[in-house]
């Protein structure tokens, strides 16, 4: 039975894709029937064989080591504010960010990420059927995060149409930050993490090529990466060090407005209407949660986290899913996990769009005007993602 409506499920995400598309007779069904099926493929393997297990092992234990080496330089900073025996999110949770950063930094000044960037996304061009800017800013994405990454763009942004840009904006929307993918683990299981950051990878490019299918010359798809003045070694640390910080703080103001202001509406809801407005959200979000594979019993509580993590964001909804886990079974865990890792969320709209709007006005306009269908696309990505893993799972 699940396979029937998982099935249903998947066919039903990709046809809402299709009747959305602004080109139907262009898109092109083999790139996508070989994404699905790669899909499925690394799903098993990451999820079910062993070596997918050996796999996800050595990520999380290596992301656990670089927690800790974190946590050395935290507990020397803020070592006199934490109580024993209580583990504040900020610290824990947040703070290991600027680490991490600062990696990400050395690994770019060294020039190792754009090497692997650049073949990673080669190799995608070739199986996805689009252009090669379109697979590196995907992988540039899945590293750099969705707003830095139109940085290394910056010379080709004002060349680009309004079809290339929805496909760019939409990758950087379904993936997620390295910097940040250590702090996902820490709420849920690192197994679903990985296995979300891959699928999204080509479920980005399924949803794209369906929604806004188009053809790229050679002469378009040429490649101009910004290279920013050479710095210093201590120099780049230092920025990247910073720029870290400044991730944590604003995801920190992020949590506690939303956290707050979904305690009031929640609040507002059961005093008028005797019922808080996630529990209303799930319900409406009941019947696709199931269409994913979640039993109809856990489905209204699994669709509140999935609506919590729409119009907030994605760390809410990890923590309420956290604190709450025990109230699913480990399938319907996988799947509403496997959902909330990526940033699809209203305010990704107006971070996304400000992000280009720095770098050049008339595309950031032109980001803002097709928002709504930026934010419809990555949020497809996440259903077929979470649809192929409950039919793995």
């Amino acid at each position: 039975m699940k396979y029937l409506i998982g099935g249903l499920g998947l066919l039903l995400f990709l046809v809402i894709a299709w009747l959305a598309s602004s080109n139907k007779e262009q898109v092109k069904l083999r790139p996508i029937i070989i994404m699905i099926v790669l899909q499925f493929i690394l799903g098993y393997i990451l999820l079910v064989t062993s070596v997918g297990q050996f796999i996800i092992s050595g990520i999380a234990n290596g992301f656990e080591r670089l927690l800790d080496y974190a946590a050395e330089g935290i507990q020397f900073v803020f070592g006199g504010l934490m109580n024993p025996g209580e583990s504040p999110f900020f610290m824990n949770v947040l703070l290991p960010i600027v680490f991490i950063s600062a990696l990400i930094g050395i690994l770019q000044h060294w020039r190792i990420l754009p090497f692997i960037v650049k073949y990673i996304g080669f190799a995608l061009s070739k199986i996805n059927g689009m252009g090669k800017l379109e697979s590196y800013n995907a992988v540039a994405s899945a590293i750099l995060g969705q707003s830095e990454v139109f940085i290394s763009l910056k010379k080709q942004l004002h060349l680009l149409p309004k079809h290339r840009m929805y496909t760019l904006c939409a990758s950087a929307m379904s993936t997620v930050s390295m910097s940040i993918v250590g702090a996902y683990m820490t709420l849920i299981n690192p197994a679903y993490v990985v296995t979300a950051i891959v699928l999204n990878l080509f479920g980005g490019f399924i949803i794209a090529s369906i929604i806004n299918p188009y053809q790229v010359t050679e002469e378009e798809d040429l490649i101009v990466v910004e290279e920013e003045e050479r710095q210093s070694f201590f120099e780049m640390l230092g920025e990247y060090i910073m720029d870290g910080f400044k991730v944590a703080v604003v995801v920190a103001a992020m949590l506690l407005g939303f956290v707050a202001l979904i305690a009031m509406i929640n609040g507002i809801f059961n005093a008028v209407l005797g019922i808080s407005f996630q529990d209303l959200l799930g319900y409406i979000f009941a019947p696709f949660a199931f269409l994913m594979g979640v039993p109809w019993n856990e489905a209204v509580y699994s669709g509140s986290i999935m609506a919590t993590k729409l119009v907030s964001n994605e760390f809410v909804a990890m923590q309420i899913l956290s604190e709450g886990a025990e109230s699913l079974s480990a399938r319907s865990e996988a799947i509403v996990s496997v959902f909330l890792v990526s940033f699809a969320n209203f305010s990704s709209i107006g971070i996304i769009s400000g992000a280009v709007k720095g770098l050049n006005e008339e595309k950031g306009n032109m980001v803002a005007r097709f928002g709504l269908k930026l934010l419809f696309g990555a949020t497809l990505v996440s259903f077929l993602t979470a649809t192929i893993v409950g039919l793995i799972y």
